[in-house]
């Protein structure tokens, strides 16, 4: 038995005498020296280099293999995939977020997946007990075993050690040496053409050449949803907590009784993986419950971290305090003071608040990206398009509160937020509908409710002005019950204040949409008499409004349109045509309950031009929605169904807003005889309804009920069931595909489209969509409930309509729909929602 053989490249066992690699015969000549032929190019191109004097290494470099893990890894599949990609293209990615994100865990996982990660080519330096940046190239050799020979030090001495060969060179922590690991790497990549380098850092190096990839919080579980368990554990940062709370806890299991806690402890953590691995810990010792309540101050219960890791790591304070001690003196003054705009915040708000005498306004958006660029502010998710939105996370900004109160500093910057939010909501008080239109202060809602409970705690008191624009926010957003108790707060301290009226409209107006009549009248009432007092028209006019629709909610439909009348004439003198359109919107739709349809009309026709083109999305709908009833009501179904269609494209998302519009098609379409789409449509909103837990108008509801029954007395007993159980189990994109089928290319009731028209109708518009979410063809047949063999069909004609033949120019089209906004294709209808 002959003796086996290696590869002289890499070591491998050679195949046996008489075979070539492959497996394939050999035909005779000297035995194989190598295992394949990449292994035989690799030794030609050493002897190549040997003889013309390069320094390549025989053996491979020495130095620290990637370390074993010792736990589970969790999630992070998207990210794994995307390094993988973009590793094909970049010698240098760098991987950056706020300490405790999980960069160095993630690194290490992307590592030990490379072909070649366990025979040396991966080789990792851990730089966090390094903090003198001269001796780095030192400290790297040191790391990967190489000595000074020949003369050489520093960089040459690592530039001769790796060579050319493929080497992943994984620099751990580099923030506080960022400069010289941006020389080190800049001077090893150009002369090492084999070699990578992937580093971790709170802030990038800023090397030509150098690819970002940010490490974000793992993926939560959407609020709403954490009875069922199944979903809420499809989030990563549950299952992460799941995963350790096991090992401190044997027996642990999430369930139905503790699935909303622990969705709720990773939200209030943000995602942050080593925030959650800390909490984990406490399961062993203490109730869910318990430690949710203990993340009031997450500081002091997130620590005891493992023994093994970093020092930095072992609680939540030491990590971000870590990044805080490399801040300069400014960064770190803008850093504590940020902490007081829980909601997020803008370079303009951050510079209200934090700018004084230490911090000009104009230092402010440039430090404020040197913070976002080390990781302690993060930018919010948004669409490209308008101004730039930061906030704190959880965790930091616990630490950096803590330091604002140690600066002395609390009061003062407070106070400076309390200002800047009074200043927003000045321009309110001269417009006339302000509860009925959205404003700058819907995105700062959640620092409206911190700065309220600041001045509360310090005044004993509520601060009237911010909380009446809370108020507003919370009415605006459908949160009523919590728009009632603020306005009931502000109306026991002070009804009689300049602001009174208007808080008693506002009351006035969630109790009608909470179907409380009584109180509704009681409060408008109030309204009215205090702005009559006040001798303020616009007051006036916003009181007899609210009155107009309290009256609208009892049926004293004559009374309704005197008020709205009223209402009107005050408005006129203001000389505000949107305001004075919106009033005339509001009148046709008492005249229509009154009878009077015809005079609706008349109003309708002069006033939605202007509400189309120049009021917020959901007055636009609302005004839309009024005159397709009127049309309905007049016998126009072709123009009712096309003004309904509109208004329910207009609305950007699930809202009773769509309800409305809706329930309209459903109409329309049993009034022209389609009963089984008519009674699918009607199933689907009623479901919708009871999800979103709103009642229309009695009026509109009455409507709704007398054409259900109707189509329901049409249909035989099985396509009656078949057509319900399809409508209630409707997903929203696929009941707006549904709804808008027949409407897609509707025009307006003078005969204008409202915008670029598709060329798709509303089931191709559908199948588009989906494509463009990267669904396959099955999937889309699961969501728009068809045979794959009709969604292909579609696809082709799709593909015929557009001209395109990929799904990827599909998509793109797609997405060149949305941004040119065209109010009249049911597609952007499906992406904003």
């Amino acid at each position: 038995m002959s003796p086996s053989r290696t590869c002289e490249t890499c070591g491998r066992e050679l195949p046996g005498r008489g075979r070539r690699p492959g497996g394939k015969p050999a035909q005779g000549g000297r035995p194989a020296r190598y295992c394949s032929d990449a292994c035989r190019q690799r030794a030609f191109r050493r002897r190549s280099a040997r003889q013309h004097g390069a320094a390549t290494p025989a053996t491979p470099a020495p130095g620290r293999d990637l370390p074993r893990a010792l736990d589970s890894f969790v999630g992070r599949g998207p990210e794994l995939s995307r390094l993988r990609a973009l590793s094909r293209s970049s010698r240098l990615l760098t991987l950056t977020g706020p300490g405790g994100v999980g960069k160095t865990r993630l690194a290490l996982e992307f590592a030990a997946g490379l072909r070649g990660a366990g025979d040396g080519r991966v080789r990792l330096v851990e730089l966090d007990s390094l903090h003198d940046g001269g001796r780095l190239a030192q400290a790297v050799a040191a790391a990967l075993g190489v000595g000074e020979r020949g003369g050489r030090t520093g960089v040459e001495v690592l530039a001769h050690a790796l060579g050319d060969r493929s080497t992943l060179l994984i620099l751990d922590n580099c923030e506080h040496l960022a400069e010289a690991c941006a020389q080190l790497a800049a001077a090893l990549l150009s002369r090492c053409p084999r070699l990578r380098i992937l580093a971790t850092s709170r802030e990038v190096l800023r090397v030509p050449g150098e690819v970002v990839f940010r490490v974000g919080e793992l993926s939560l579980s959407p609020p709403g949803g954490d009875d069922d368990p199944a979903a809420v554990l499809r989030a990563d940062a549950v299952r992460l907590f799941v995963e350790r709370a096991c090992s401190r806890a044997p027996g642990f299991a999430l369930d139905a009784a503790n699935a909303r806690t622990v969705a709720e402890i990773c939200r209030r953590l943000d995602g942050m993986p080593l925030a959650i691995e800390l909490a984990a810990r406490r399961t062993g010792a203490l109730p869910l419950t318990d430690v949710l309540t203990g993340l009031d101050d997450q500081l002091a219960l997130l620590t005891d971290g493992s023994r093994t890791g970093p020092g930095r790591h072992r609680e939540l304070a030491a990590a971000i305090d870590w990044s805080h001690r490399l801040l300069d003196p400014q960064e770190q003054t803008l850093f504590r003071r940020l902490a007081v705009l829980v909601g997020g915040f803008d370079a303009e708000g951050a510079a209200a608040v934090c700018a004084d005498g230490e911090m000009q306004p104009r230092h402010v958006l440039p430090v404020l990206c040197a913070l976002e660029a080390k990781s302690l502010i993060v930018r919010l998710p948004g669409d490209g398009e308008g101004t730039a939105r930061f906030r704190q996370l959880s965790a930091i900004r616990a630490y950096a509160l803590d330091r604002l109160e140690e600066s002395g500093e609390l009061d003062g910057t407070w106070q400076r937020a309390v200002d800047w939010l009074t200043g927003l909501t000045r321009p309110t008080a001269d417009q006339v509908f302000a509860d009925q239109a959205d404003g700058p202060l819907t995105e700062e809602r959640d620092n409206l409710a911190a700065a309220l409970a600041h001045t509360a705690d310090r005044d004993g008191a509520p601060h009237i002005g911010l909380a009446l624009a809370l108020a507003r926010v919370r009415f605006q957003q459908e949160q009523l019950t919590a728009a009632r108790a603020l306005l009931t707060e502000v109306l026991a301290r002070d009804s009689c204040s300049p602001q009174g009226g208007a808080a008693l409209a506002l009351a006035a107006r969630a109790a009608c949409q909470q179907a409380d009549p009584a109180a509704a009248l009681r409060f408008a009432e109030q309204a009215v008499a205090a702005e009559r007092r006040r001798d303020n028209p616009a007051g006036l006019a916003n009181a007899l409004d609210a009155r107009a629709a309290a009256k609208l909610s009892r049926g004293e439909f004559s009374e309704a349109v005197a008020d709205f009348a009223e209402c009107l004439a005050v408005v006129v003198t203001l000389c505000s045509p949107r305001d004075e359109a919106w009033c005339r919107h509001h009148l046709a739709w008492a005249l229509l309950h009154a009878g009077k349809a015809a005079e609706g009309d008349a109003l309708m026709a002069s006033c939605l031009p202007v509400l189309r083109k120049r009021q917020p999305w959901c007055q636009a709908s609302a005004a839309l929605h009024t005159a397709g009833a009127i049309r309905l009501a007049l016998g126009e179904l072709e123009a009712a169904r096309g003004l309904f269609a509109e208004s329910l494209r207009t609305v950007p998302g699930e809202s009773f807003h769509a309800l409305y519009p809706l329930e309209g098609l459903a109409i329309v379409a049993a009034e022209q005889g389609d009963m089984k789409r008519a009674l699918r449509l009607f199933a689907a909103g009623a479901q919708a309804r009871r999800r979103l837990d709103t009642e229309p108008e009695a009026e509109w509801q009455r409507q709704v009920g007398a054409a259900a029954a109707r189509a329901k007395a049409a249909l035989p007993a099985a396509a009656r069931e078949r057509e319900l159980a399809g409508g209630r189990g409707l997903r929203w994109e696929a009941l707006l595909a549904y709804a808008l089928r027949a409407g897609d290319d509707a025009t307006s009731v003078d005969g204008a489209d409202a915008g670029g028209v598709s060329p798709l109708t509303g089931r191709e518009t559908a199948v588009a969509a989906l494509v463009a979410e990267g669904l396959t063809n099955r999937e889309i047949a699961a969501r728009l409930d068809l045979s794959v063999s009709t969604v292909a069909t579609h696809l082709d004609k799709v593909r015929d309509k557009l001209g395109m033949r990929s799904r990827t120019r599909i998509a793109l089209w797609v997405a060149g729909r949305e941004r040119r906004g065209a109010a009249d294709d049911a597609l952007r209808r499906d992406e904003l929602s």
